[in-house]
């Protein structure tokens, strides 16, 4: 719990900044670049977002994840994602090193990745033994995080943004047997887990429309 009270006074300090240095400077530049992440496109995951500029030094981010793998290399991944993150630039926006605050909400049909073997678990309260590796779990998940990253251009037009997150990501999730579409924990109510971990992260080809 003291971890997302961290995380979630980091982002009201972002945000509470960024409405100071909007009112103190001007702003004449509403740049926007639309963009999609190149290293995920290769295993068939789409991820694109816009990036508007809201003053000199700091833009806002929307973007969405989507990846329909019913089963990608043995395991259930399908995972849909939207996201919505304020950034500070160092030097000026869409330039050089940034930081920034994240929030996203996710829906899942996946096996964890701590899932990914075999070995064995007894449910207890029924005494069924189970694999790990055969069975999944489905439900929600709501990340709060922070992101760094570096961003440089390429031509007037294009730039590529090099970045990676790490949050505390919330989950509430039912459990499923693969073999016979049951559930392997309780049959009522979703089950919660929280953990920090890396859930962003990748190399974004940036067009300018604006």
């Amino acid at each position: 719990m003291s971890k997302i009270k961290f995380i979630t006074g980091f982002l009201t300090l972002f945000l509470l900044g960024n409405l100071n240095a909007q009112e103190q400077e001007p702003n004449n530049e509403t740049s926007v670049y639309i963009k999609g992440n190149a290293l995920l496109i290769p295993i068939g995951v789409v991820n694109i977002g816009l990036e508007h500029q809201l003053s000199k030094k700091i833009t806002v981010q929307g973007d969405v994840l989507i990846s329909p793998w019913k089963s990608f290399s043995g395991h259930e991944l399908q995972y849909y994602s939207v996201s919505v993150e304020g950034r500070y630039y160092f030097n000026e926006a869409f330039k050089h090193w940034y930081i920034g605050g994240n929030i996203a909400g996710s829906h899942f049909i996946a096996q964890k990745w701590n899932y990914w073997n075999d070995r064995k678990f007894t449910d207890d309260k029924t005494g069924t033994v189970h694999k790990n590796s055969d069975v999944y779990q489905k439900g929600y998940s709501l990340i709060f995080g922070i992101t760094g990253g570096y961003q440089f251009k390429v031509s007037d037009r294009w730039n590529v943004d090099v970045y990676a997150g790490i949050g505390s990501s919330q989950d509430f999730y039912k459990g499923y047997v693969r073999s016979t579409g049951e559930r392997y924990d309780s049959p009522k109510g979703y089950n919660k887990s929280g953990e920090i971990l890396p859930y962003r992260g990748g190399i974004m080809i940036s067009y300018k429309l604006k």
